[in-house]
């Protein structure tokens, strides 16, 4: 089954400091371009008989499957979480002071349910994650996030980024885990 590109899930001209081009950009061509990568990758695992080709092979589209995976799945998850300007609730900001000391200290925002509290991961090339750990909030920090509004002021990305988290999706995503 091919997968789809979902619907844009934030209004981008509603967003603060980041502009309607940027996030269009960014869903077209690197989200979008993740699922289209997916189903490519899809599609020739489907036709390879395993039985005969060379590992390499199998190692290398496995590779990509997983980056196309994350990437796409990390996408959404970043998308989603845009489209507000609120405040974490009460459970959400105490989880975030106690286990990070701040609100503001986090890329990758995951709940661990091993050790049943936040963590805070990097997830390089989006073959990182973290076993047994579910992301809840995604701060996208390659270049195509940002370049087009910020050139390379990373910092000020980040806070136009923290502007816009939708923390109602935050805390949902949250407590559906801490369960």
């Amino acid at each position: 089954m091919p997968y789809e590109i979902k619907p844009l899930s934030c209004d981008p001209k509603k967003l603060k400091g980041l502009s309607e081009k940027l996030i269009v950009s960014h869903w077209e061509n690197n989200y979008g371009g993740a699922v289209k990568r997916l189903n490519a990758i899809t599609a020739q695992l489907a036709a390879l008989d395993f039985a005969t080709a060379p590992v390499f092979v199998v190692n290398g589209l496995k590779r990509e499957e997983l980056i196309a995976t994350n990437s796409m799945i990390l996408h959404e998850l970043y998308f989603d979480g845009l489209g507000a300007d609120g405040e974490p609730d009460r459970a959400l900001r105490d989880a975030l002071v106690r286990d990070f000391g701040s609100v503001d200290r986090w890329v990758l925002l995951t709940y661990s349910h091993r050790d049943r509290k936040l963590v805070n991961q990097w997830a390089a090339d989006h073959t990182h994650s973290m076993a047994g750990a579910t992301p809840i909030l995604a701060l996208d920090m390659y270049e195509h996030s940002y370049h087009i509004d910020y050139g390379t002021a990373a910092a000020k990305y980040v806070d136009a980024f923290m502007e816009n988290v939708n923390w109602t999706n935050v805390a949902r995503l949250h407590q559906a885990q801490a369960r």
